[in-house]
């Protein structure tokens, strides 16, 4: 109805102004009842001890997921490390400066490893990873000082790529000759010559001639005729003439093919084949013979390749047991 007509409360007689108050002061009781009531209806609030045992309880469950999942998480790495170590990309540690000044000491180098399964063939001036076809390499292996434990991970780790192989029997050279051509050293002018073209070396070392060994060599099929840039230094096809092959190496023994150094970064680029020998003609496949060299003097030390941590990593992961190569 309002409060037409009845005049403020101010005007009213006192008696009147006090019945107004006892009334407002019951309806507020009324309505303080009804809300302890609803109160006392509602769940009651947790107290200060119940939300500790709540978060304890939620950091126990989140740690035992973590505790799941990490197991998970190394065994995925590991696979992704393995298939990437496998078919696709590699590290390798250059240890020597046999392809001095194109790739020095300590360079880590990317390999292709994918494109061999496609049928790809290295050609001339390709820069190549490949197997020790047999009696390369110095064999001067230490015995392990490192308990069954500590070795058995040792050699899990080093399986999938993650961490370097003191086993591995690998060198890099530069394809200088492919099945059928006729590598030849050296001309008038002190050039090497494929299929009788002189070929211009820009990539050799300073102060290197192309061979102090005289030799001629036609590369059987299937074979690669390699030679490293540093000349001098580089136990290459040249000193090992009277092995199996003539010096020449498999096909299935190329790992892959270098095409970029990786690390340091102020050395970062793409390892490109030289024009000087990529643009000449192949020839057709024929079985080579070889004349011997002429005053091969003693075969220069040729440590294997290191294989490296798979990503270049070598601020994180350091190789233990060797130093840096």
């Amino acid at each position: 109805m309002g409060t037409r007509g009845r005049g403020r409360l101010a005007d009213r007689p006192a008696a009147d102004r006090a019945a107004v108050r006892r009334s407002g002061a019951r309806r507020s009781a009324g309505d303080g009842s009804t809300a302890d009531r609803s109160a006392a209806g509602a769940p009651p609030a947790r107290g200060r001890a119940e939300r500790r045992r709540s978060a304890r309880r939620a950091a126990r469950r989140r740690k035992r997921s973590l505790v799941r999942e990490v197991p998970l998480i190394i065994l995925v790495a590991l696979l992704v490390a393995l298939v990437l170590k496998t078919f696709l990309v590699q590290v390798f540690v250059i240890p020597s400066g046999s392809m001095e000044q194109t790739i020095l000491i300590g360079d880590r180098v990317l390999v292709d490893k994918l494109t061999p399964w496609f049928g790809s063939e290295p050609q001339r001036g390709d820069i190549v990873v490949f197997k020790d076809p047999g009696g390369w390499l110095e064999h001067d292996h230490k015995p392990s000082e490192d308990g069954p434990v500590l070795g058995g991970a040792k050699q899990v780790l080093t399986f999938v790529g993650l961490l370097p192989s003191d086993n591995e029997q690998d060198l890099i050279k530069r394809v200088i000759g492919v099945g059928g051509d006729t590598v030849e050293c050296c001309d008038a002018q002190g050039r090497l010559s494929v299929n009788g073209r002189p070929v211009e070396e820009p990539y050799l070392a300073p102060g290197n001639p192309p061979s102090r060994q005289t030799f001629k060599v036609q590369v059987p099929r299937g074979r690669l005729w390699v030679m490293g840039d540093h000349r001098d230094v580089s136990a290459d096809s040249r000193f090992h003439m009277g092995n199996p092959g003539q010096g020449t190496i498999p096909l299935s023994d190329v790992v892959g093919r270098a095409f970029v150094i990786a690390w340091p970064l102020d050395r970062f680029h793409q390892l490109d084949a030289p024009g000087s020998l990529s643009s000449l003609a192949r020839l057709p496949q024929a079985v080579g013979t070889a004349e011997e060299p002429v005053g091969v003097g003693p075969v220069p030390v040729e440590p294997p390749l290191v294989m490296g941590v798979l990503g270049i990593l070598p601020l994180v992961v350091r190789r233990s047991g060797r130093p840096p190569e």
